[in-house]
């Protein structure tokens, strides 16, 4: 059988700050994302599935990746809990923003490491998350491909 790899893209906006960073990311800045999500899988042949020929719904990814990455993460502010940001968090959160504390350095990279452990568990398992890309700006992303991470 075909496989077939199926790519949707997202935008949202997120701002965050790389403790210890040595240059001018170190301060709070925001970036309009775009994630690319690519799922591998081979069209379902049952002429009966409401789904037939489809590998999966373009209404499936976006509603699983709204849900684990897009509404997390859109207008929030991403600290590191283990900085000294934790403190301007706690402020920001009392005053009624959305604050993300991770346990990571809130890098393009290691966002997209974290939006990956979200969506694997939530695809079905006939599917394979097989690429998420995440642009950062419009030339700079970082991509997590399955192959690489076997």
């Amino acid at each position: 059988m075909n496989k077939i790899r199926v790519t949707k893209s997202f935008n949202f906006e997120t701002a965050h700050a790389l403790y210890g960073y040595d240059g001018k990311c170190r301060n709070i800045h925001g970036h309009s994302y775009k994630l690319y999500v690519t799922v591998l899988g081979t069209p379902i042949q049952d002429a009966d599935n409401p789904k037939f020929g489809m590998v999966i719904d373009f209404g499936d990814i976006k509603r699983i990746v709204r849900a684990e990455v897009v509404d997390k993460f859109d207008h929030s502010i991403l600290l590191n809990v283990n900085s000294p940001h934790k403190d301007l968090g706690e402020k920001l959160l009392a005053d009624g923003h959305k604050v993300i504390f991770t346990e990571y350095q809130p890098s393009c990279e290691n966002m997209l490491i974290d939006m990956v452990k979200s969506l694997r568990p939530k695809l079905d398992s006939s599917l394979k998350l097989q690429a998420v890309r995440l642009h950062e700006t419009e030339t700079s992303y970082a991509e997590w491909l399955a192959e690489d991470n076997k």
